[in-house]
Order: structure tokens, then C-alpha cells, then sequence
């Protein structure tokens, strides 16, 4: 028998990181450990899916439920986004990585907002994995916003609403030009995708583990 050739790897990989606090909680440390640690962990993601030639890969990074934790945790999310990207910045575009990011950049710090800004602008021309790192994001926040452009130009008379289909309205989402996800991974033994690219979904492999992130 002739062995069959491998799979493919998937376009575009989705990954909901969950479990940092509780991966810090039983090892007695606390919970600013098991992000720091996640963030490592990220890094591996990135690395191992553009080796294994994936096209695109989204990280929930920062929920738009998320801003309801502890104000000292939230305050030091937001600051080791910071830190980590600007270390991580000459590295993924070095590599070839493209670096996007979703969500209501509004609701972020200035300080953040600039760093969002640079990376994506220093990465922009790079050929390689598409790398989305979702903040502040959440998937009815992303319909919401995507139907209110669209109310604007029907009550502007630009536009009938009979004109509205599924491609309109998919084009004015955060993720209209890329494909959506083959592949959904979420860790930390929920079974649940948490308001996370809910349009995006709808044909999804969806792969639920109970191995706390980070792994």
C-alpha cells in the first residue's frame, strides 16, 4: 500500500489562550506569572504554525469581557502587551511575519495604541504568516460596528437596505480580507468560543482541550 501523503495544514488557525491564572494558581504563583508565561507560549505558537506553513493565525490576546477583571490585573495585561511586542516587534518582522490586530483600539491606552500602530506599520510589506492578535476584541462589538457603517449610509440614502447581503456585511468585519478560520483551538477545558469571531465560526473545526494555557 502506498502511504497516503499528509494533510495540508490548515489556512488559518484560531486560538482562544485560556488559562493562564489558573496555570499560575496551582503552582502557588501569582497570576502575573501565568501570563508572562502564556505570552512565551504565544511565541511558540507563532513559530510552530509558520513553520508548519500556516497561512494565518488569530490570537484572542484581550477579550472585550476582559476589562471587567481586577483593575490591577487589567493595568498589567495592557502593560505587558506593551512590553512584549516591543521585544517581539524586530524578531516577527525579521522573520517575515505580518502583524494585524482587531478590536476597539479606542478602549486601549495611548501608550498601547502606539504600539499597535508601529507594529503594524513596520511589518506591513513582510510576505509571510499573517499574524491577528485580537485586543479589546469581541464578536458582537465587530457586528455591531459593521452594521452601524451600514445603517449610516442607508439613513444617508447611499444605499438601499434591500442592497445588504451576507458578502456586504462580512466585507465591513474585521477580518473581511482573510479567510476565515479552518481551525479553532481553545485550551483551558471550556466549552465555549467567549464572543470570539462569531460570524467568522460558522464552518469552523472546533477543537475544545483541557490542557490549561500555557501548555
Amino acid at each position: 500500500m502506498m502511504p497516503t501523503a499528509p494533510s495540508p495544514p490548515p489556512q488559518h488557525v484560531a486560538i482562544i489562550m485560556d488559562g493562564n491564572g489558573r496555570w499560575a494558581t496551582r503552582r502557588g504563583q501569582p497570576r502575573a506569572a501565568g501570563h508572562e508565561a502564556g505570552v512565551r507560549a504565544a511565541r511558540t505558537a507563532v513559530r510552530a504554525c509558520r513553520d508548519a506553513g500556516v497561512r494565518v493565525l488569530t490570537l484572542y490576546a484581550f477579550s472585550s469581557e476582559n476589562w471587567l477583571r481586577p483593575t490591577a490585573e487589567v493595568d498589567f495585561l495592557l502593560a505587558l502587551f506593551v512590553r512584549s511586542m516591543e521585544a517581539e516587534l524586530e524578531t516577527l518582522h525579521a522573520e517575515g511575519v505580518r502583524v494585524r490586530f482587531i478590536g476597539d483600539r479606542a478602549a486601549l491606552p495611548p501608550s498601547l495604541r502606539a504600539v499597535v500602530q508601529r507594529t503594524e506599520q513596520h511589518t506591513a510589506g513582510n510576505p509571510g504568516m499573517v499574524l491577528v492578535i485580537a485586543l479589546a476584541y469581541g464578536g458582537r462589538q465587530d457586528l455591531l460596528r459593521a452594521v452601524r457603517v451600514l445603517a449610516g449610509r442607508i439613513a444617508a440614502g447611499a444605499m438601499a437596505a434591500d442592497q445588504i447581503d451576507e458578502a456586504l456585511l462580512g466585507a465591513h468585519l474585521d477580518l473581511a480580507d482573510l479567510p476565515d478560520p479552518d481551525l479553532l483551538i481553545r485550551t483551558g477545558g471550556e466549552y465555549r468560543v467567549s464572543n470570539f469571531l462569531l460570524w467568522h465560526l460558522a464552518y469552523t473545526e472546533l477543537y475544545f482541550c483541557d490542557l490549561l494555557w500555557p501548555p
